[in-house]
């Protein structure tokens, strides 16, 4: 009897080192899978962050003398707005300006030289972004350390991501239903085309204003796709267009812009303002060339994050009147990028011969700068309707952005990833 319990207390004491050894070895495959479960994770988020980072930057290389300041912001917004290591902190938190420099740079090619401050700024066509997030500790694999004394396993770990991004044509893109009407020879970089709004709110003279539904629309139509991004998911050069069936409200929503509006209504209820309220007016019809080429004031104005300046403010608005409260709050979390846009070009002669639900084709889209408010109900000459061609939208010049998908042939370009 003495040597039965002898044998079960032996045989006791090699089950609990038995179950203690498999413990050791649970608890080592539980740390591998969380551990290397959380490395994962975090680089799975900082990718995300990275590709975020290089579209937004890439959407701002469109040559301009800022271009490259206007991206790197861009980029370093995009990438702190998708956190990391489970959404618990931004992308770029804690870094300096110099060490954003090294993570956000720039190239005319893919396989070419990226810096922070490529040279010529307009032949930049690509935009990287990179970032490593290191002293990441061990959850459970610190518990191995315990164990086995071996520091390794109490090591920090990294994780890295790379994101390069270019702007490509699109296969689809969004719209405002403006059409300027074509010319001989085109438009120059820089031209002021002129129109008017008569009483009904129709536009004249090198302007239509457009119905992509091909369902006759209406005021509320018009108005809701001039307040918002425009018409979404038209075929680039295959898009058509007809008349709208009613113009009442499209004053009234073109200015939202610029940050006028009607009654009580401000955004984000009715429409976003631009970044800046300045404007350029000419009461007079102008002698071209030379061209006004008021684009590259508006860049370096349109970071001011201020209401429209108001009618009539010398010397650029002169004669300028318009109806409506101008937007009196921040600009500084509603404010867009949104009076550098595609517009399409059409064909007016055989557009005003439309009848019906008769639609033509485009022939372009074009990337154009709105330079002021029109006034709402204004006689066909009181108050003129002035827009500066920028580019041909599908340019690598071209600032305009849209949304849409890429590998289209001549559609406004949009951003892609291409590693």
């Amino acid at each position: 009897m003495q040597t039965k319990q002898r044998v079960k207390a032996r045989q006791g004491g090699a089950v609990i080192l038995t179950v203690a050894l498999a413990m050791l070895f649970l608890l080592g495959f539980m740390g591998i899978a969380l551990d290397f479960g959380h490395l994962f994770i975090v680089k799975t988020e900082l990718q995300t962050a990275m590709d975020s980072c290089a579209l937004a930057a890439a959407q701002e290389l469109d040559g301009a003398s800022d271009s490259l300041t206007r991206a790197t912001s861009a980029g370093v917004t995009a990438a702190n707005l998708n956190r990391v290591n489970f959404q618990g902190a931004p992308t770029f938190q804690g870094l300096t300006g110099a060490q954003i420099a090294t993570r956000v740079t720039f190239s005319d090619s893919l396989v070419g030289a990226y810096s922070s401050t490529f040279a010529p700024v307009a032949n930049a066509r690509y935009a990287s972004c990179t970032h490593t997030r290191t002293g990441m500790l061990p959850w459970m694999l610190q518990a191995m350390q315990a164990f086995s004394g071996n520091a390794a396993y109490g090591a920090t770990q990294g994780v890295q991501a790379l994101g390069i991004a270019t702007r490509a044509p699109s296969q689809s893109n969004c719209a405002l239903p403006i059409g300027i009407c074509s010319k001989p020879g085109g438009y120059q970089n820089g031209e002021w085309i002129l129109g008017a709004v008569n009483s009904s709110e129709q536009v004249t003279g090198q302007f239509r204003w457009l119905d992509f539904t091909a369902n006759g629309g209406g005021a509320r139509e018009l108005k809701d796709v001039l307040t918002g991004e425009g018409q979404c998911n038209l075929p680039g050069n295959n898009t058509l267009a007809g008349k709208p069936g009613n113009n009442g409200s499209a004053a009234d929503a073109y200015n939202t812009r610029f940050g006028i509006y009607q009654g009580s209504r401000a955004p984000p209820d009715d429409g976003v303002p631009d970044l800046t309220g300045y404007a350029w007016y000419q009461n007079n019809a102008i002698v071209q060339p030379p061209y006004p080429n008021k684009y590259p004031g508006f860049v370096a104005k349109r970071r001011i994050n201020a209401p429209y300046e108001g009618d009539n403010q010398s010397p650029d608005t002169v004669g300028l009147s318009t109806n409506g409260r101008i937007y009196s709050g921040s600009l500084a979390t509603v404010g867009s990028d949104r009076r550098i846009v595609p517009v399409p070009v059409v064909n007016c002669a055989a557009f005003d011969g439309l009848s019906g639900s008769g639609r033509i084709q485009i022939q372009s889209l074009a990337c154009v700068l709105l330079l002021h408010p029109i006034k709402k109900g204004a006689g066909p000459n009181s108050t003129k309707m002035w827009i500066e061609y920028v580019a041909a939208a599908n340019s690598p010049t071209s600032p305009c952005t849209t949304l849409g998908l890429a590998g289209g042939v001549g559609g406004p370009l949009v951003p892609v990833l291409v590693r």
